[in-house]
């Protein structure tokens, strides 16, 4: 975040990673949301993006790079800014994302090193997406078994929704602190959010909401090296009262996930209200204490 003139400064973050679905134009929709997301996060309005991709020219036919550049920069249309350039090499594997700059006032600014003991936790999306993706990558390429991976709609519609009208709602009314989730997962995210505000955090799993069929599939050993990671890292940082699977789902690393945000007592019902008003999803999944730097998942 840097300060240009006045009252007015930019944000400005990059991301891009592999293809986690098997249409080029959805990769290219959801990477782009993934790489906005930071920048609702902050409270920022998007007003530029430029592409970063790597594609392999000898192996793939360049319509399929078309695709996902096509994917990306709709979504980002969608946002409401363009996709004014950006840079592609040749790499052996395919790999898409943005980086993209927003615009906020200095005043509106939102941080993940803000959040005061005694809000509430506020979630905008259900996690678990990189179970699924696990599942899917793993199923579907044994060819005697097609018919049992997971069936990813659901998961890809909110993988390619954009945080803007959850962020919309975030800012018009204020809140604490606010991250989005994203490869460290829900408590890695979370914990980041604590040691910055030095805060501490109760989480309810019961209450965080779960995409359909990730139960399911953590159950049958599907597990992405991300979570996975995220769960030896967390772990001595969590005092964990649930089954090793919820804690394992709570650190699922999520793809374009929600954002979680820290609301204050006095502005939760308007917040709730809102969300309510348009439609738009959410869930409170805990609160903040003050007991610095840690998490306590209950049921």
């Amino acid at each position: 975040m840097l300060r240009i003139s006045g009252d007015q400064a930019i944000a400005q973050t990059v991301d891009f990673f592999t293809p986690i679905v098997d249409d080029p134009y959805l990769f290219g929709s959801i990477a782009a949301a993934n790489s906005i997301s930071d920048i609702y996060a902050m409270g920022a309005t998007p007003i530029l993006g430029l592409a970063i991709a790597e594609f392999p020219t000898d192996v793939l036919p360049l319509e399929v790079l078309q695709e996902i550049l096509r994917g990306g920069a709709e979504k980002a249309a969608e946002a409401g800014f363009p996709v004014a350039g950006g840079h592609t090499i040749i790499d052996d594997i395919p790999k898409y994302g943005l980086a993209v700059t927003g615009v906020v006032s200095v005043d509106k600014i939102v941080r993940n090193s803000t959040a005061k003991a005694g809000d509430t936790l506020i979630l905008t999306k259900p996690i678990g997406n990189g179970i699924l993706v696990s599942a899917y990558r793993g199923l579907s390429r044994r060819t005697l078994r097609r018919s049992d991976p997971p069936n990813m709609d659901e998961a890809i519609r909110w993988m390619t929704m954009l945080n803007r009208d959850a962020a919309r709602v975030m800012t018009e009314i204020g809140v604490n602190a606010a991250t989005d989730i994203t490869g460290y997962g829900l408590i890695g995210h979370l914990l980041e959010v604590c040691v910055g505000s030095r805060v501490g955090a109760e989480v309810s799993a019961s209450a965080v909401p779960v995409l359909k069929g990730a139960r399911e599939y953590l159950a049958r050993g599907f597990r992405p090296a991300g979570t996975l990671r995220n769960e030896e890292s967390f772990r001595s940082r969590v005092d964990v009262r649930v089954d090793e699977s919820e804690f394992t789902l709570m650190c699922d690393a999520q793809t374009s996930g929600g954002l979680l945000m820290s609301v204050p007592p006095e502005k939760l019902a308007a917040i709730e209200q809102r969300f309510r008003q348009g439609g738009l999803f959410y869930a409170t999944i805990g609160k903040v204490t003050a007991r610095s730097g840690a998490i306590t998942l209950i049921r």
